[in-house]
């Protein structure tokens, strides 16, 4: 088997259901986890824009990608060259133990995956459902400031841990521009700044928090978070929600 993965946290998926870089053959700059074996695969060009030919040059039996993450021209020139692909579309982590079940019947590694799917299943079942733990918005971008809002899977960790997450944007990307008027339309109460793409500092956040008080007398909480927790989907979602259900237990 030869693999090209055009999606970070699955390449690190990949590596955890026990391929090496003998069948991993082509990633991104971006897949930098397990920083040990990723070293040995080949870049083939970014998330957004992978160098074809250079994929083409892999030669792979199977192409990784999400839906959010790669554009739609890449996933039909892979099926125009004939690839086998395999197309992630998670939306919420309770979708994740599919997700692996799907990769790794298609990579052949079945056990290994249950394993990893039953483990992310462990860890959201922990959360007591019941308890509504306010509203907020986890933060990606800053200058536009930008943030993940409902629907997205950054948005579902989030709401996984008993927190509500507003939809700014019905048809948008998911992922909109925002200000503090519409972050206190939408009853904003905490501000989560995530320290990826965008890595923020906490009086970035502060100062956001200061002109929505400023425009509705009311200050939410701010709180920096581990970026890679909010959005490593795969094999990392369990140990990311534990670390962000660490993050949040205060409020």
């Amino acid at each position: 088997m030869r693999v090209v993965s055009l999606v970070p946290s699955l390449t690190l998926t990949l590596f955890d259901l026990g391929l090496d870089s003998t069948s991993i053959v082509g990633r991104t700059p971006w897949c930098i986890h397990p920083a040990a074996q990723v070293k040995d695969v080949p870049v083939v060009g970014g998330t957004k824009t992978p160098t074809l030919s250079k994929i083409k040059a892999a030669q792979p039996t199977l192409v990784v990608l999400d839906r959010d993450e790669n554009p739609k021209a890449v996933y039909d020139w892979c099926v125009e060259q004939g690839y086998s692909t395999f197309v992630c579309d998670v939306k919420h982590p309770n979708a994740v133990p599919a997700m692996l079940r799907d990769l790794a019947s298609k990579v052949n590694c079945v056990a290994r995956g249950e394993e990893l799917a039953q483990r992310v299943e462990a860890a959201l079942s922990v959360v007591d459902k019941t308890v509504s733990r306010g509203t907020v918005v986890p933060m990606i971008w800053h200058e536009p400031l930008m943030a993940a809002q409902s629907g997205t899977y950054a948005a579902g960790m989030i709401q996984a841990l008993g927190f509500k997450v507003p939809e700014f944007e019905p048809k948008g990307t998911g992922y909109p521009v925002v200000n503090a008027e519409a972050l206190n339309e939408h009853g904003v109460e905490g501000i989560l700044l995530s320290s990826e793409p965008h890595e923020f500092a906490l009086e970035e956040g502060e100062a956001i928090a200061e002109t929505m008080e400023s425009l509705s007398g009311i200050r939410p909480w701010v709180l920096c978070i581990d970026g890679e927790a909010l959005t490593w989907m795969g094999s990392f979602t369990a140990e990311g929600f534990i670390r962000l259900q660490k993050e949040l237990s205060s409020f």
